[in-house]
């Protein structure tokens, strides 16, 4: 065989119910004896923090917290973070939360020890070569939702103000020292969000199992993952303490970030601009735009669709079997059909087209992803039309 393909799998994880008892013996593998706990407004005042903050008091590892974070995190959350970092003499990160707050984290523990700006340092070729890897703080990382997979990423995702667009910061020891994957932290999330976020999860399965290239470790992955969220993504929602589906899904979320670093499509590089325009909750615009991708891919992923369909246990094996099951799913916990429902309209297609065509994700996706297409898949979400 000729081929030949650069492949990475993620950190220390330990997973399983109980487990953020073991926070501080976390960062003392880690080394650090000072963290910042970056989280968000959300968790700040919620038991399980205070808990976990009292662990690390008790183990002489005392956390200051970081909260000023939002939904989807602009450059502003990263430099207050880095502010707090360097005047409160920290010498690592706890990012506890969403992916939200798990990119900021990261992204703080990154920029503490660079000089460049922020954006020197985007997911664009080698410009990850320019950062000072001895000036990267530590991580570790406790998700509290079931979706973006940012505990186990290599990067995070923050919107440049001035510009209203997403950027990827990237660089390998971005990677979280130690992951704690605990899934009693997700019981009380909402159903909506529960929906959500595990729908975000199953987007990034389903577009790296698409995406071109060899990888076959992630596309085992993928496939397995998506497993995961067909079984337990409907019980998740139904019954928000169900564990044994909070798990499952907690681990999906972990395989979807895994799996990505093959690729990913057109359901990201049209989520980043409209997140960034309209404020939609990034799991959930993927999951308003997963069928209408799938369809217009349909020419080049129709093999690997039949497979998948057959793997599901689906009827059909087709990607219109797939996309039949998606329909189902979202009926089922409550996506809307149409960017209606995350109340996006189309007075800013053309502005969304022309950013997608040139978002990195764009270049994962099977079918060639320029404005055109953007702006066709864009439309058929809007009208509802397969």
């Amino acid at each position: 065989m000729s081929v030949k393909a650069n492949w990475n799998y993620p950190t220390a994880i330990r997973f399983g119910a109980g487990r953020i008892a073991e926070l501080a013996d976390a960062l003392k593998v880690a080394a650090i004896a000072r963290p910042l706990l970056v989280t968000d407004p959300g968790i700040r005042d919620l038991p399980m923090l205070a808990a976990a903050l009292r662990v690390l008091e008790s183990a002489g590892r005392p956390a200051a917290v970081f909260s000023e974070v939002q939904g989807n995190p602009v450059d502003r959350n990263v430099e207050a973070g880095v502010a707090a970092y360097r005047a409160g003499g920290h010498d690592g990160v706890i990012a506890f939360g969403g992916g939200s707050a798990l990119d900021v984290g990261k992204v703080v523990a990154f920029m503490v020890g660079q000089t460049r700006p922020m954006w020197d340092f985007e997911d664009i070729g080698d410009w990850w070569t320019r950062a000072d890897p001895e000036g990267i703080a530590p991580i570790v990382a406790v998700p509290t939702t079931s979706g973006t997979g940012s505990e186990v990423g290599r990067a995070g995702v923050i919107t440049h103000s001035a510009s209203h667009t997403k950027k990827v910061i990237f660089h390998p020891k971005m990677m979280p020292a130690v992951t704690i994957c605990d899934p009693e932290l997700t019981v009380g999330l909402p159903p909506v969000l529960t929906a959500a976020t595990g729908m975000d999860a199953l987007s990034h399965c389903l577009e790296a199992y698409c995406a071109p290239g060899y990888h076959p470790m992630a596309d085992g992955v993928a496939v397995e993952g998506m497993r995961l969220v067909k079984e337990n993504l409907a019980r998740a929602v139904a019954d928000g303490t169900d564990i044994e589906a909070r798990g499952h899904m907690m681990s999906a979320a972990a395989m979807g970030a895994t799996a990505f670093q093959k690729g990913l499509g057109g359901m990201h590089a049209l989520s980043h601009p409209v997140g960034a325009l309209y404020n939609t909750h990034h799991g959930m615009t993927n999951a308003v735009f997963m069928p209408y991708v799938l369809a217009f891919n349909d020419a080049a992923i129709a093999d690997r669709m039949a497979r998948l369909a057959r793997w599901l246990g689906l009827a059909t094996h087709s990607t219109a079997g797939v996309i039949d099951w998606v329909l189902r799913l979202r009926d089922e916990v409550g996506v809307p059909h149409t960017l209606a429902g995350l109340n996006v309209d189309g007075a800013r297609i053309e502005e969304i087209a022309a950013a997608a065509e040139v978002d990195p994700c764009a270049g994962g996706n099977p079918v060639p992803f320029d404005r055109a297409a953007a702006r066709r898949v864009f439309a058929a979400a809007l009208d509802g039309k397969l």
